[in-house]
Protein backbone atom coordinates (compact mmCIF):
# COMPACT_ATOMS: atom_id res chain seq x y z
CA UNK A 1 0.00 0.00 0.00
CA UNK A 2 1.33 3.15 -1.20
CA UNK A 3 0.10 6.28 1.28
CA UNK A 4 -0.12 9.89 0.73
CA UNK A 5 1.39 12.40 3.58
CA UNK A 6 0.33 16.35 3.51
CA UNK A 7 1.30 18.91 5.34
CA UNK A 8 1.55 17.25 8.80
CA UNK A 9 4.87 16.02 10.01
CA UNK A 10 4.25 12.30 10.10
CA UNK A 11 4.91 9.36 8.13
CA UNK A 12 2.94 6.06 7.99
CA UNK A 13 4.54 2.70 9.80
CA UNK A 14 6.53 0.80 7.45
CA UNK A 15 3.98 -1.74 7.10
CA UNK A 16 3.08 -3.16 3.83
CA UNK A 17 5.64 -1.60 1.86
CA UNK A 18 6.18 -2.29 -2.05
CA UNK A 19 8.91 -4.32 -3.05
CA UNK A 20 11.06 -1.96 -3.94
CA UNK A 21 10.66 -0.33 -0.71
CA UNK A 22 8.46 2.80 -2.04
CA UNK A 23 6.21 3.78 1.07
CA UNK A 24 4.21 7.16 0.29
CA UNK A 25 4.04 10.46 -1.63
CA UNK A 26 3.64 13.95 -0.79
CA UNK A 27 5.19 16.38 1.91
CA UNK A 28 8.12 18.64 0.93
CA UNK A 29 11.97 18.17 2.25
CA UNK A 30 12.00 20.72 4.49
CA UNK A 31 14.73 19.77 7.50
CA UNK A 32 12.91 18.70 9.86
CA UNK A 33 10.46 15.84 7.43
CA UNK A 34 14.24 14.95 5.84
CA UNK A 35 15.30 14.67 9.51
CA UNK A 36 12.17 12.46 10.77
CA UNK A 37 12.36 10.24 7.73
CA UNK A 38 16.22 9.48 8.19
CA UNK A 39 15.77 8.99 11.95
CA UNK A 40 13.15 6.25 10.86
CA UNK A 41 15.01 4.92 8.05
CA UNK A 42 12.57 6.30 5.41
CA UNK A 43 14.67 8.80 2.35
CA UNK A 44 13.21 10.63 -0.59
CA UNK A 45 13.93 9.44 -4.18
CA UNK A 46 12.32 10.56 -7.43
CA UNK A 47 12.80 11.62 -10.76
CA UNK A 48 12.48 15.49 -10.44
CA UNK A 49 11.61 15.92 -13.88
CA UNK A 50 8.42 13.47 -13.70
CA UNK A 51 7.29 13.64 -10.24
CA UNK A 52 5.82 16.72 -8.44
CA UNK A 53 6.46 15.74 -5.27
CA UNK A 54 8.55 13.17 -3.69
CA UNK A 55 8.24 9.56 -3.24
CA UNK A 56 9.60 8.10 0.17
CA UNK A 57 11.31 4.73 0.40
CA UNK A 58 12.42 2.31 3.00
CA UNK A 59 13.33 -0.78 2.06
CA UNK A 60 12.94 -3.70 4.64
CA UNK A 61 16.05 -5.01 3.84
CA UNK A 62 19.03 -2.41 3.53
CA UNK A 63 22.09 -2.50 2.13
CA UNK A 64 25.15 -1.21 5.06
CA UNK A 65 28.70 -1.24 5.55
CA UNK A 66 29.61 -1.47 9.06
CA UNK A 67 32.97 0.83 9.34
CA UNK A 68 35.19 -1.92 11.09
CA UNK A 69 34.45 -4.57 8.11
CA UNK A 70 34.91 -2.36 5.35
CA UNK A 71 37.10 -4.77 2.60
CA UNK A 72 40.36 -2.71 0.81
CA UNK A 73 41.99 -4.71 -1.92
CA UNK A 74 45.29 -4.35 -2.72
CA UNK A 75 45.30 -2.15 -5.65
CA UNK A 76 43.27 0.26 -3.24
CA UNK A 77 45.78 0.35 -0.83
CA UNK A 78 48.25 0.66 -3.55
CA UNK A 79 46.67 3.92 -4.46
CA UNK A 80 46.47 5.12 -1.22
CA UNK A 81 50.27 4.73 -0.71
CA UNK A 82 51.37 6.62 -3.68
CA UNK A 83 49.69 9.91 -2.24
CA UNK A 84 48.39 10.79 -5.40
CA UNK A 85 45.23 12.32 -4.01
CA UNK A 86 44.36 14.03 -0.89
CA UNK A 87 40.99 13.46 0.93
CA UNK A 88 38.96 16.11 3.32
CA UNK A 89 35.52 15.64 5.10
CA UNK A 90 33.22 18.91 5.09
CA UNK A 91 35.51 21.70 2.91
CA UNK A 92 33.34 21.68 -0.28
CA UNK A 93 29.74 19.94 0.64
CA UNK A 94 28.24 22.17 -2.24
CA UNK A 95 30.71 20.82 -4.89
CA UNK A 96 30.46 17.17 -3.94
CA UNK A 97 27.01 17.16 -4.69
CA UNK A 98 26.92 19.29 -7.76
CA UNK A 99 29.22 16.59 -8.91
CA UNK A 100 26.57 13.86 -7.76
CA UNK A 101 24.33 15.61 -9.79
CA UNK A 102 26.38 15.93 -13.22
CA UNK A 103 29.19 13.43 -13.20
CA UNK A 104 29.06 10.93 -16.39
CA UNK A 105 25.96 13.71 -17.57
CA UNK A 106 23.61 12.28 -14.92
CA UNK A 107 21.37 15.14 -14.69
CA UNK A 108 21.19 14.58 -18.48
CA UNK A 109 19.57 10.83 -18.04
CA UNK A 110 16.13 9.81 -17.55
CA UNK A 111 14.97 9.17 -13.93
CA UNK A 112 17.69 12.04 -12.87
CA UNK A 113 16.98 12.47 -9.27
CA UNK A 114 18.95 15.04 -7.53
CA UNK A 115 17.65 18.28 -9.03
CA UNK A 116 17.85 21.85 -7.64
CA UNK A 117 15.26 21.36 -5.34
CA UNK A 118 16.82 18.10 -3.66
CA UNK A 119 20.10 19.52 -3.79
CA UNK A 120 19.27 22.65 -1.66
CA UNK A 121 17.46 21.04 0.76
CA UNK A 122 20.59 18.87 1.62
CA UNK A 123 22.65 22.30 1.37
CA UNK A 124 20.72 23.18 3.80
CA UNK A 125 21.07 20.13 6.07
CA UNK A 126 24.78 20.59 5.60
CA UNK A 127 24.38 24.05 6.96
CA UNK A 128 22.85 23.14 10.22
CA UNK A 129 25.69 20.51 10.65
CA UNK A 130 23.05 17.59 9.68
CA UNK A 131 24.80 16.26 6.38
CA UNK A 132 28.48 15.91 5.43
CA UNK A 133 30.69 15.67 2.18
CA UNK A 134 33.76 13.87 1.68
CA UNK A 135 36.15 15.23 -0.39
CA UNK A 136 39.16 13.42 -3.42
CA UNK A 137 41.28 16.30 -4.59
CA UNK A 138 43.94 15.96 -6.85
CA UNK A 139 45.69 18.79 -6.69
CA UNK A 140 43.36 21.81 -6.40
CA UNK A 141 40.54 20.31 -8.01
CA UNK A 142 37.68 18.28 -6.82
CA UNK A 143 37.81 14.50 -8.33
CA UNK A 144 35.46 12.79 -6.63
CA UNK A 145 33.20 12.27 -3.32
CA UNK A 146 30.29 11.12 -1.33
CA UNK A 147 27.39 12.76 0.55
CA UNK A 148 25.33 11.92 3.14
CA UNK A 149 23.28 12.51 6.48
CA UNK A 150 24.19 11.97 9.84
CA UNK A 151 21.70 10.88 12.30
CA UNK A 152 23.29 9.69 15.75
CA UNK A 153 26.82 7.28 15.32
CA UNK A 154 25.15 6.36 11.53
CA UNK A 155 26.10 8.21 8.09
CA UNK A 156 23.29 7.35 5.40
CA UNK A 157 24.77 7.92 2.29
CA UNK A 158 22.84 9.59 -0.50
CA UNK A 159 25.34 9.42 -3.40
CA UNK A 160 28.75 9.62 -4.46
CA UNK A 161 30.67 10.81 -7.77
CA UNK A 162 34.56 9.69 -9.24
CA UNK A 163 35.64 12.20 -12.11
CA UNK A 164 39.21 9.68 -11.71
CA UNK A 165 39.10 5.98 -11.57
CA UNK A 166 38.47 4.64 -7.56
CA UNK A 167 37.80 8.66 -6.34
CA UNK A 168 35.33 7.61 -4.54
CA UNK A 169 36.08 3.98 -2.69
CA UNK A 170 38.60 6.21 -1.50
CA UNK A 171 36.30 8.49 -0.19
CA UNK A 172 34.33 5.02 1.22
CA UNK A 173 37.25 4.06 2.69
CA UNK A 174 38.13 7.19 4.50
CA UNK A 175 34.36 7.89 6.20
CA UNK A 176 35.00 4.45 7.01
CA UNK A 177 38.34 4.56 8.78
CA UNK A 178 37.26 8.62 10.13
CA UNK A 179 33.75 6.45 11.60
CA UNK A 180 35.87 3.29 12.97
CA UNK A 181 37.96 5.95 14.78
CA UNK A 182 35.51 8.31 16.12
CA UNK A 183 32.36 5.55 17.30
CA UNK A 184 30.78 5.50 14.19
CA UNK A 185 28.07 2.07 14.10
CA UNK A 186 27.01 2.00 10.34
CA UNK A 187 26.85 3.58 6.70
CA UNK A 188 23.65 2.95 5.32
CA UNK A 189 24.46 2.31 1.16
CA UNK A 190 20.77 2.65 0.26
CA UNK A 191 21.25 0.44 -2.93
CA UNK A 192 23.74 -2.48 -3.54
CA UNK A 193 25.93 -2.01 -6.54
CA UNK A 194 29.05 -4.13 -7.04
CA UNK A 195 31.63 -2.10 -5.84
CA UNK A 196 29.83 -1.36 -3.21
CA UNK A 197 29.16 -5.35 -2.43
CA UNK A 198 33.00 -5.57 -3.05
CA UNK A 199 33.96 -3.49 -0.26
CA UNK A 200 31.84 -5.42 2.61
CA UNK A 201 28.55 -3.93 2.04
CA UNK A 202 25.61 -6.48 3.37
CA UNK A 203 22.27 -6.61 3.71
CA UNK A 204 20.48 -6.33 7.08
CA UNK A 205 16.84 -6.38 8.29
CA UNK A 206 14.64 -2.97 8.79
CA UNK A 207 14.39 -4.10 12.84
CA UNK A 208 18.02 -4.40 12.96
CA UNK A 209 18.47 -1.46 10.89
CA UNK A 210 16.60 0.56 13.12
CA UNK A 211 18.05 -0.84 16.23
CA UNK A 212 21.59 0.21 15.66
CA UNK A 213 20.46 3.66 13.98
CA UNK A 214 19.04 4.65 17.54
CA UNK A 215 21.65 2.93 19.68
CA UNK A 216 23.83 5.13 21.31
Amino acid sequence: MIYRIGKELLFPMPVNVEPDGLLCVGGDLSVDRLLLAYSNGIFPWFSFRDCDEPLWYCPQQRFVIFPDEIHVSHSMRTLMNKGTYDVSIGECFDGVIQGCSEAQGRDKKEGAWLGTEMMEAYKELHRQNLAQSVEVWQGDRLVGGLYGVTIGRCFIGESMFSLVPNASKLALIFLADFMREHGGKMIDCQLETPHLKSMGGKFISYEEYMKILKSE
